[in-house]
């Protein structure tokens, strides 16, 4: 029994080593906890998307290709571990955590990224207006846009160091670049933004004059090097498929978040402590082995939180210091059952079987009634009402009982046989809080 109960705080001691380690160090890439925008600070917006123009049945195609257009353009900014989601059947959930340029992020998210080549037309008024340059092929009108590029431009310099995006179009756009080119030769050819003209660093709008026919690949010019750049990355990142509008929006400050951050862990230092001042006062070397256990458990569940990773929210962190009573309350289960062992006159190595043994049905039953809560949290969070704090909170409250249940069980009990057969176990009143009845 020794032998075993020496290996056994072996592989503890290892589990506490490595999860130590995976708190000190960046283990598996993971270099630092993940935090949610309530703690990290962030932007949190909601996009409803508009299927007025889409046709029925494809709606959840259409907006599967908006989230990975979104995905493409959100990585142009850098976000680490950004939040992309859909929400319900018309809505899509972004959260950039630490993102401190709300309205560039807005601007990519939001932007239609859609190029529209316009000729210049003098109506029956004299008045000349830019309109969509348009080709008939196979008996269809198509205007020219860069829905037709490939997904490939790339920005270079000139001969005379000018900046230049560089296009390339696709089959069906070369047949149509073909034809409007190949009419408006020595006429001006307008690129138009979102239905706005794109301007040059002149701040005039840029309407080349077409020298050639244009049928493969083509060329910008006049804009600055920021401005290209910023316009290729989304030309290849794509165009949404339907109009999104914003609903929802909320930015968190760091500063607000590093305080919430603060707060927390007083609050949690300052918990755990009065718990473990408690145990320690009530039940003596249990209790301060009960604490050991604790600060085993608290290594372990925030190792976990690291690695999977788990993104911790307030809420989240609430699930966590709820686990933590728990973790404590199977520790008092038990011991009040030692207690009434002790009483009848059991020596300690009984008193410690029979007080675990008693103790674990109820122990089982109450996490097991726990863990099914959670897991109900989890689904109702990620899927009927889609809340991310709903989540959060259940999926720390779910990994934390999984740990305090072997905390509990193995390590305080492992630690407790260790002081079976020492001079120790025959001071009995160091086990209880109350005296061996004569």
């Amino acid at each position: 029994m020794l032998r075993r109960n020496t290996l056994v705080f072996a592989v503890i001691v290892i589990i506490f080593a490595f999860a130590v380690c995976a708190l000190v160090y960046p283990l598996f890439d993971r270099e630092e906890m993940r935090l949610g925008l309530d703690l990290q600070g962030g932007i949190h917006m909601v996009y409803q998307a508009d299927f007025s123009d889409v046709e029925p049945g494809t709606e959840a195609e259409a907006l599967n290709g908006a989230v990975a257009v979104i995905e493409r353009r959100i990585n142009i900014l850098g976000v680490t571990e950004p939040l992309i989601q859909k929400q319900g059947g018309d809505r899509i959930l972004v959260e950039l955590p630490g993102v401190s340029e709300a309205e560039k992020a807005k601007s990519l998210i939001g932007q239609t990224a859609l190029l529209e080549f316009r000729e210049l037309v003098v109506g029956e008024d004299g008045e000349a207006e830019w309109v969509p340059a348009a080709a008939t092929i196979d008996g269809q009108e198509k205007v020219l846009t860069s829905g037709y590029f490939n997904e490939n431009t790339y920005v270079g310099q000139g001969d005379l160091g000018r900046i230049r995006l560089y296009f390339e179009w696709d089959e069906e756009g070369s047949e149509i670049s073909g034809e409007v080119t190949g009419r408006l030769i020595g006429q001006p050819l307008a690129i138009f933004l979102s239905g706005e003209p794109l301007l040059g660093e002149d701040g005039q709008p840029i309407a080349p004059i077409v020298r050639s026919q244009i049928t493969d690949r083509g060329q910008i010019e006049g804009l600055s090097l920021s401005e290209a750049t910023e316009l290729s990355q989304l030309l290849n990142a794509g165009r949404i498929p339907v109009p999104l509008t914003p609903i929802y929006e909320q930015t968190v400050s760091p500063i607000l978040g590093a305080d919430f951050i603060d707060m927390s862990i007083k609050a949690g230092l300052i918990g755990i402590m009065l718990v473990m001042l408690f145990m320690i006062i009530y039940y003596r070397l249990p209790g301060v082995l009960a604490s050991l256990a604790l600060v085993f458990y608290g290594a372990v569940v925030l190792a976990i939180f690291k690695l999977i990773p788990v993104t911790l929210t307030l809420a989240g962190i609430g699930g966590f210091v709820l686990s933590i009573g728990m973790a404590v309350d199977a520790n008092v289960l038990i011991f009040e059952r030692m207690k009434e062992e002790f009483a009848t006159g059991r020596t300690l190595g009984a008193a410690i079987e029979a007080g675990f043994n008693r103790a674990w049905t109820a122990i089982r039953d109450s996490n097991v009634t726990t863990m099914i809560v959670c897991v109900i949290l989890i689904w109702l969070g990620s899927s009927i009402v889609e809340s991310a704090p709903v989540t959060g909170f259940a999926v720390a409250l779910l990994i934390g009982v999984l740990v305090s249940m072997f905390s509990a069980i193995i390590v305080t009990r492992t630690l407790l046989r260790l002081f079976v057969g020492t001079p120790l176990a025959k001071k009995t009143w160091l086990f209880s809080a109350h005296r061996e009845k004569k």
